[in-house]
């Protein structure tokens, strides 16, 4: 099935809660990676929507492929991006030049060899599934009659409403002992994960203490597409070129951050925070979540 051909409706929705629409806020005022476009602050108006409380897990896109005969993007290229930080690996990649040393092309990686031949989801099924591009989660969406959600419906929801707040929790800062809210990276990145919130990887889709809305994972574990194209709202010359390459490569924005996140590294598992990708692109960090439009008169 071409990754553009979206399968018939056969899914079902799982703990799809329910977002009543009206004013809201997306980005900040207070950046703190100003080159990802994470400001300034703006009011939106949203309809009603509802999303899932959970990311897509690989039972469910299990049962996807099954159904439906779906074939990943990675699949289809044969290859995807794995993490490795292994400290050899990593050195060999730096001689080879590369600027993302930890970051390997694995030949056979995907959404069911997430690292690679030899790597299962067989004691992750209740893991996000990961390793699907956005065309990928598009077509999932579809198959349970939903959609991928705007960058705005997924601030929103993460915020718990229209309300300023830095983290699904609130604003105080992870640390890797107190304050352990979410999955990101403790200890010294790339090399010295220390596994204080449990994970050397993903974690369960329905981890952590959930959000005002009763929605779980919203920072940190695993990157979520969202329907928006990339776009930095500056007339700055950079963030024109910025826009332009956007527009070029038809960049996707992606939310929440993932288990690699570190406040020295990757501070992106902030609400505000953003990053972009191809919409073919897709690697161990990235998962997604799926958003349904609702009767605007219910």
């Amino acid at each position: 099935m071409p990754a553009a051909s979206l399968p018939p409706q056969g899914g079902v929705a799982l703990n799809a809660i329910a977002v009543p629409g009206g004013r809201s806020i997306i980005g900040t005022d207070a950046p703190a990676i100003p080159i990802d476009g994470e400001g300034p602050e703006r009011r939106v108006t949203l309809r009603p929507f509802a999303l899932e409380a959970t990311t897509v897990t690989n039972a469910r896109f299990a049962d996807f492929v099954a159904a439906t005969g779906y074939v990943t993007e990675a699949e289809r290229f044969g290859w995807s991006a794995v993490f490795n930080g292994d400290p050899d690996s990593m050195r060999a990649a730096r001689r080879a030049g590369s600027a993302l040393p930890w970051w390997h092309r694995v030949d056979g990686a995907s959404w069911h060899a997430p690292e690679g031949p030899g790597s299962s989801i067989k004691e992750r099924l209740d893991h996000p599934a990961v390793q699907v591009s956005w065309n990928d989660a598009r077509a999932f969406a579809a198959w349970v009659g939903g959609r991928l959600p705007s960058e705005a419906e997924w601030e929103h929801a993460a915020r718990g409403g229209a309300e300023r707040r830095r983290f699904p929790w609130g604003d105080t800062e992870p640390d890797d002992e107190a304050a352990i809210f979410c999955n990101i990276w403790q200890g010294r990145f790339p090399d010295g994960n220390t596994l204080a919130d449990g994970y050397e990887r993903t974690a369960p889709a329905q981890s952590f203490t959930p959000n005002p809305l009763g929605f779980y994972n919203m920072a940190g574990n695993v990157w979520e597409w969202t329907a928006d194209p990339f776009r930095i709202r500056s007339l700055s010359r950079a963030a024109k070129a910025r826009n332009a390459d956007a527009r070029q490569h038809n960049e996707k924005v992606l939310k929440g951050g993932s288990f690699l996140c570190h406040i020295s590294y990757c501070y992106r598992y902030r609400i505000a925070a953003r990053m972009a990708m191809t919409p073919d692109s897709a690697s161990s960090n990235t998962g997604f979540r799926v958003a349904y439009d609702l009767d605007n008169r219910s």
